[in-house]
């Protein structure tokens, strides 16, 4: 029987087990696996807590989609009943610019404007500004094939103003990178995609704009589509609903890998603390780039050099609770986002329990969600709870005059957990695959770090390492199946 190793228990890993499993157990395939996380909790940053009735998210909060593979997997798993629509009713998104908060035009895709009564009305951007957005319709296609970081993308077709009021807030504050450094080509290559065929951003908005077809009005019982996506319960759900169909011995937590070794004979052996070392026929490292840097680095150094090449940008969530009539306005918004041009020390904020049912009791509470760190002041990651709720407190009192102490707070902090996609990030990838590929089979690489960040990325690696496996182990005889 063949054997399996999992390093790693967030949802890649957990979703590479779930695949490895079904699988086998569908195509008669003698398969035997495990999976070891240090931590003594599944899921990494799926992380969802319940408290006095209220729902803390401490990673990501939701997903996209457009992209399928969460709700395939929440099907397979048997619970499509648990995923939840994002409040539309009160949908959009704003800027923080001149210490005001700015509506982004109706009709902005990604970064271009595609109504132009709104957006020639819009405060936000001055009206240079406009006029050098407004020039994407008359500039060339880029001739060089390189990759190209999102600020020179950016002010290249639409203009500094566009680079530091949208681009940098929105784009680069999906993935917490730096615009200068930031891989349009790993992180957006659709951008580079519309401006190959169409030369024109604006253009190539209008066209899918106008190609798209209209919502249609949702039928009773049906679920409502929306374009983000979370659960009821919170993100964790996709969690508990992985481990609940694993088998429960085959997960083990609070175990922590050291090194891999390979064997003359093409196995593996991988060495942990406190336990006695595994040999298995293929392993999976769901780590972060780093840390798998270190449990290959007696195996192959140029494989670790290069993922040390991978950086990983440190930051935190903070998540607090206040009472309705201590919150001014109207609460019409998901949140917004701060360039750094503000010199601000929160990076966005996120009115959960607006955007999101199920995350207070009921309307005499608000869930409010800050985010520090990432592609910048990422010391402040590194704060304590009490100095972090502190600095969102005060950030809070500035810009939307909340006075009054939170009723709960809680914060997560992630060190050295988010991936930065900086120039070449491509080509590191593929160079460190290849050289997998050739000099140690059976060993593979998924997660954030490498191709996608979001949770419908990860789980997409998750499934494609796990079938990349089984193909090696029954020697192309299931992929032929």
């Amino acid at each position: 029987m063949k054997k399996v190793i999992i390093v790693g228990g967030g949802i890649t890993g957990l979703t590479a087990a779930f695949q490895l499993q079904e699988k086998a157990k569908e195509f008669g395939i003698p398969l035997d696996f495990m999976l070891v996380e240090k931590s003594a909790a599944l899921g990494g940053k799926l992380v969802s807590e319940m408290e006095n009735g209220f729902l803390f998210e401490g990673g990501p909060d939701c997903f996209v989609r457009e992209k399928p593979s969460v709700v395939q997997l929440a099907e397979r798993l048997g619970i499509s009943d648990k995923l939840l629509p994002s409040n539309d009713a009160s949908t959009g998104t704003f800027v923080l610019s001149g210490a005001k908060l700015h509506k982004l035009p109706d009709g902005m895709m990604l970064l271009v404007p595609t109504k132009i009564i709104p957006f020639a009305l819009s405060p936000l951007i001055s009206w240079p500004g406009k006029l050098r957005m407004g020039l994407d319709l008359l500039l060339p296609r880029r001739r060089e094939t390189g990759d190209e970081s999102l600020a020179s993308f950016v002010t290249r077709r639409l203009g500094r103003e566009a680079l530091d009021k949208i681009g940098e807030p929105l784009i680069g504050g999906i993935h917490g990178g730096n615009s200068q450094t930031m891989s349009l080509k790993a992180s957006f290559p659709r951008l580079i995609q519309y401006e190959e065929e169409h030369r024109s951003l604006i253009i190539a908005m209008l066209r899918a704009r106008a190609n798209t077809p209209k919502p249609q009005p949702t039928k009773p019982g049906e679920l409502k589509k929306t374009y983000f996506m979370s659960f009821k319960g919170g993100m964790f759900d996709l969690v508990s609903g992985l481990v609940s169909k694993l088998s429960p011995e085959k997960l083990l937590t609070g175990i922590t890998a050291q090194r891999i070794e390979q064997n003359p004979g093409g196995k593996y052996t991988v060495f942990f603390e406190d336990r006695d070392p595994e040999e298995a026929d293929a392993v999976i490292l769901t780590t972060p780039a780093w840390d798998s840097a270190s449990l290959l680095d007696r195996l192959d150094p140029k494989v670790s050099e290069k993922l040390r090449e991978i950086p990983q940008a440190s930051s935190a969530t903070i998540n607090l609770i206040f009472r309705r009539e201590d919150v001014p306005g109207d609460l019409a918004s998901f949140g917004f986002v701060i360039p750094a041009s503000e010199k601000r020390q929160i990076n966005a904020l996120t009115f959960s329990s607006v955007k999101w049912d199920y995350r207070v009791p009921d309307k005499n509470s608000v869930s409010i969600r800050t985010f520090v760190g990432g592609g910048r002041n990422q010391e402040l990651a590194h704060l304590s709870d009490e100095e972090l709720i502190k600095i969102s407190q005060t950030e809070l009192a500035d810009i939307l005059g909340i006075q009054a102490a939170p009723l709960l707070a809680k914060v997560h902090h992630w060190i050295k957990a988010r991936p930065q996609y900086v120039l070449g990030h491509l080509d590191r990838v593929s160079a460190i695959e290849e050289r997998l590929k050739r000099s140690h089979p059976g060993l593979w690489l998924a997660g954030a770090s490498y191709r996608g960040i979001g949770v419908p990325d990860c789980i997409n690696d998750g499934i494609k390492s796990a079938e990349q496996i089984l193909a090696l182990l029954t020697e192309g005889t299931y992929a032929a199946k």
